[in-house]
């Protein structure tokens, strides 16, 4: 059976792993990014690709919605020999500066959720990317083009309780979005001595009653993928030289 809830067993799953939330991305991901993906699990509905790109094994993992189903899958998946895990999702933008459809990437994540609370029984704690992911992914965007900011975004657990009084608040404190996984995913990485990283196409601004256009969505969510996965061989290749 393998881990509890992904069961799957150890090599079925890459050191390189990306973390979106919906199984529907997952599955797209895999058929749209990589070469011979297999799926390793589906129990449910965690759904979990393995393949390669560009010469590099890379496995995609659902995390489900929300942190305590985010944390789960980051304690499995570390388990079954993940070493670099990337969220890939989407936020709502609390900055002006970023728009609908823009890329951001993550320094760090105000943990404003249960589960790191949980963790380290209340006690502070600031949950931050990988450098290592970080840099890559920076320098993946640019060598790309895809317009990107780079800054902090806030992890939370009740989707609809954001205003805009809220989001103008904690954009005042540097807060680029909103967003309800990767504080979990960057400390339990943390705890066990690995590597992660966050990036998310901006959906809307909070108050905004819609998302922005699919199509325009849709883009922008396979731009962030392609910068993903170019991280992805940019660490993989550093290794390599050393």
């Amino acid at each position: 059976m393998g881990e509890i809830h992904l069961h799957a067993e150890p090599g079925q799953v890459a050191e390189f792993v990306l973390l979106p939330g919906d199984p529907n991305r997952s599955r797209w991901i895999a058929e749209t990014f990589l070469q011979d993906p297999v799926l390793y699990t589906d129990n449910r509905q965690l759904l979990g690709y393995t393949g390669t790109y560009k010469g590099v094994r890379v496995s995609v993992q659902t995390t489900g919605m929300g942190c305590p189903s985010a944390a789960i899958v980051t304690e499995e998946i570390i388990r079954l020999g993940a070493r670099y895990l990337l969220r890939v999702g989407t936020l709502g933008a609390s900055h002006p500066s970023v728009r609908p459809a823009d890329l951001v990437i993550a320094q760090a994540s105000v943990p404003n959720d249960g589960t790191t609370r949980q963790f380290f029984g209340g006690a502070p704690y600031a949950p931050i990317a990988s450098y290592q992911i970080l840099e890559a992914s920076v320098q993946a965007a640019r060598n790309t083009r895809i317009k990107h900011h780079i800054g902090l975004i806030m992890t939370e657990d009740a989707f609809y309780a954001s205003t805009p009084e809220h989001a103008r608040l904690w954009a005042a404190r540097g807060v680029l979005g909103f967003e309800m996984e990767a504080s979990a995913i960057f400390t339990v990485a943390a705890m066990h001595g690995v590597h992660a990283g966050c990036m998310a196409i901006a959906s809307n601004n909070i108050g905004d009653p819609e998302f922005v256009d699919p199509a325009i969505l849709r883009q922008g969510v396979q731009s962030m993928i392609e910068v993903a996965l170019e991280a992805f061989c940019l660490i993989h290749q550093e290794a390599g030289n050393e």
